[in-house]
């Protein structure tokens, strides 16, 4: 199925009057676990997707957009830090806690958060519920620079790593 065509079939939608034009649709994706690898951000019981256009190399497709899908148990929290680029993040399901810079926000379902590139922020779940956020950037390439940390076990007397920059499509499209 192409995805113009999933399109047509999205949330029982009649989308064909954008049956023209290729878009990348993810009607369907898998919530994974954070897999331990970083001990800046140690999260074992959130999970995440990442999403970029699959679409790359065809004429229309979005090369520098990424949307990060996140669910953040209770308890957890994403540590306070940097991005060289903006960031917009909507609150889906959940009350967190939103720091940017010195001053915290309670914010609830339908939230939209606008955070200017290299603004302190983190986001806490302070409930007994799962938070649902989505996190959207204007590029491939996320840079991030912890200024606090969720220590992975064995790592709590250590400073947060140097920034550094993910690259998004590599990681959902090994070999890219």
């Amino acid at each position: 199925m192409t995805p113009s065509s999933h399109a047509h079939k999205m949330a029982g939608r009649d989308m064909s009057a954008y049956a023209r034009h290729p878009m990348a649709v993810f009607a369907n994706y898998e919530l994974r676990p954070f897999d331990g690898s970083d001990p800046d951000d140690f999260r074992p019981n959130s999970s995440w997707a990442l999403l970029v256009d699959r679409a790359r190399g065809q004429r229309d497709h979005v090369d520098d957009i990424t949307v990060i899908v996140e669910q953040i148990a209770p308890g957890d929290r994403i540590p306070l830090h940097t991005h060289p680029t903006n960031e917009v993040i909507v609150v889906i399901e959940g009350s967190p806690e939103i720091t940017l810079g010195s001053e915290t926000y309670l914010v609830g379902p339908g939230a939209i958060v606008f955070i200017p590139r290299e603004t302190e922020h983190g986001t806490r779940n302070t409930g007994n519920d799962p938070v649902r956020i989505h996190a959207m950037f204007p590029t491939e390439q996320i840079g991030i620079h912890y200024l606090d940390r969720n220590p992975a076990p064995g790592t709590e007397s250590h400073e947060p790593h140097p920034p550094f920059t993910i690259d998004v499509r590599s990681l959902v499209e090994p070999g890219a």
